[in-house]
């Protein structure tokens, strides 16, 4: 099992109406009142002036030095899978959600850096990754819908001196020939009895030379990685899921907050026992 912040501030202005019933000839005093409230009211507005450095010292940190680029493409997508006896059975969707999974893997990579500066967020295009999932080469491997090449496409100005680029993959449901892909939840059983709901979450990681674009050797990382997934004596807790949380039908994912939480909790859990691993220095 290997394998997104927007603000937005609205301000409304609300016209006062007290005035229409004022006296139609004030006296001197009730006019300078008044401005002494504006003064007073204007003083405030110095206050937020004391936002701007800071707010300068957080463009400086994403123009500054990029030891390593973070690329998230796992997004957010949900698939859902039901497993039969046979495979006519079988049933699968993917469902998009909006749960923040690349946030998850930029908090968690800066976690497992120590907080590092230099660790960046790499934005890219909509659907620059396409050709990595859905390639088009079936036979000979088309080297421009390799990792390498689309992250320099959607690198040109950036100067990190790695990326790490983390996609979803598929694994196996054990005890089947049955592929799922990236995270979600399946149910396996036969009708409605012995039936069993587990959530997953295939993650991978590539590490790209910023230099070079050569996607740089880790498979002794990876095979840790398999050995500390495999050592495992007991399943999960966190893969659990009851029969009545599956989403049924699928669309019905986006609206669960019970998945989302879970799901978060995992994918969590996943890159946290993954990532120092795999960016441990060798």
């Amino acid at each position: 099992m290997l394998r997104s912040f927007v603000a937005t501030i609205v301000v409304s202005c609300f016209a006062a109406t007290g005035w229409a019933q004022s006296p139609a000839a004030p006296t001197a005093p009730a006019t300078s009142a008044p401005s002494k409230a504006v003064a007073k009211k204007a003083a405030p507005k110095k206050g937020p002036s004391k936002t701007k450095p800071a707010a300068k010292r957080s463009a400086a940190a994403e123009s500054g030095p990029c030891r390593l680029g973070v690329i998230s493409t796992i997004g957010d997508r949900f698939n859902v899978q039901k497993v039969g006896l046979t495979v006519f059975e079988n049933e699968g969707a993917e469902i998009p959600v909006d749960w923040g999974f690349n946030d998850i893997v930029l908090a968690r990579v800066r976690a497992a850096t120590g907080a590092d500066p230099a660790v960046r967020r790499i934005a890219y295009p909509n659907g620059a990754f396409e050709p990595f999932y859905n390639p088009k080469s079936r036979f000979i491997p088309d080297p421009g819908e390799r990792l390498p090449a689309i992250v320099r496409n959607v690198t040109p100005n950036v100067n990190c001196e790695r990326f790490l680029v983390v996609t979803t993959s598929s694994a196996e449901v054990p005890g089947t020939n049955v592929q799922v892909k990236g995270i979600g939840a399946y149910n396996r059983g036969i009708g409605s009895l012995l039936r069993h709901s587990h959530l997953f979450a295939n993650i991978s990681f590539s590490l790209i030379d910023g230099r070079t674009y050569e996607e740089i050797d880790r498979q002794s990382a990876i095979l840790r990685a398999r050995m500390a997934e495999g050592i495992k004596l007991t399943e999960d807790p966190l893969t659990k899921l009851d029969n009545s949380s599956f989403p049924e039908p699928p669309a019905a994912v986006s609206g669960s907050a019970e998945l989302r939480e879970k799901t978060r909790a995992l994918v969590t859990a996943t890159l946290d026992r993954l990532l120092p691993i795999y960016l441990k220095e060798e």
